[in-house]
C-alpha cells in the first residue's frame, strides 16, 4: 500500500483488515497518534486525511491508499512548533497529554471546516455564508474529541487563540 503520511511517500505491507491506526502506530512508528476508546468514541486517534478529520481507529487503511495523510508528527516541528501547539502551551490546554495530538490534529480540521462554511448541529443560520466563530460552535465542533482530565477549557482558550483569531 502506498500513501503520503505527512508529506513523505510512504509504502507499507500490512493485513488489508489493518485499522489506519495500527498501520501508524505499530507499522510505521509514528506513535504520537493515540488509541483511546478504538471505538471512534474519544477522538484521541484524529488524523486529517487531504485535510479532513478522521478518527483513525475506524478506518481501514487500505480504504485511504494514495491519500494525504496528516498526523501530529506533520504539524509543527521540534524545534519549531506550530502556533497551535505554542498556544496549547500558553493556555495550559493539556494535563497529561494524551488526548493532546488529537485535540490538535482535530482543531486544524475543525478550523478548515469553518473557512468552508461547513454548518455544526448549533449553527442558527444555515443559509449563512459562513458561521459565526462562536464559543458555542467550537464547543460542538471540538465535542467529539474527549478529555479525562478535564483540559477543556484551556483546550478551548488555545483553539480560540491560534486558530479562530487567526481565521476570521
Amino acid at each position: 500500500m502506498q500513501f503520503t503520511i505527512n508529506d513523505r511517500p510512504v509504502e507499507a505491507a500490512c493485513d488489508l483488515r489493518t485499522s489506519l491506526l495500527d498501520l501508524l502506530r505499530d507499522h510505521l512508528g509514528l506513535t504520537g497518534t493515540k488509541k483511546g476508546c478504538n471505538q471512534g468514541a474519544c477522538g484521541a486517534c484524529t488524523v486529517l486525511v487531504d485535510g479532513e478529520r478522521i478518527n483513525s481507529c475506524l478506518a481501514l487503511a487500505v480504504q485511504y491508499q494514495g491519500r494525504s495523510i496528516t498526523t501530529i508528527e506533520g504539524i509543527g516541528d521540534i524545534g519549531a512548533l506550530a502556533p497551535l501547539q505554542h498556544a496549547f502551551i500558553d493556555h495550559d490546554g493539556f494535563q497529561c497529554g494524551y488526548c493532546t495530538p488529537g485535540q490538535i490534529c482535530s482543531a486544524v480540521g475543525m478550523v478548515a471546516e469553518l473557512r468552508r462554511g461547513l454548518p455544526s448541529h448549533v449553527t442558527p443560520d444555515l443559509g449563512a455564508a459562513s458561521p459565526a466563530w462562536t464559543r458555542e460552535e467550537l464547543q460542538e465542533r471540538m465535542s467529539g474529541n474527549l478529555c479525562r482530565c478535564g483540559a477543556h477549557n484551556g483546550i478551548l482558550d488555545a483553539i480560540e487563540a491560534a486558530c479562530l483569531e487567526d481565521a476570521r
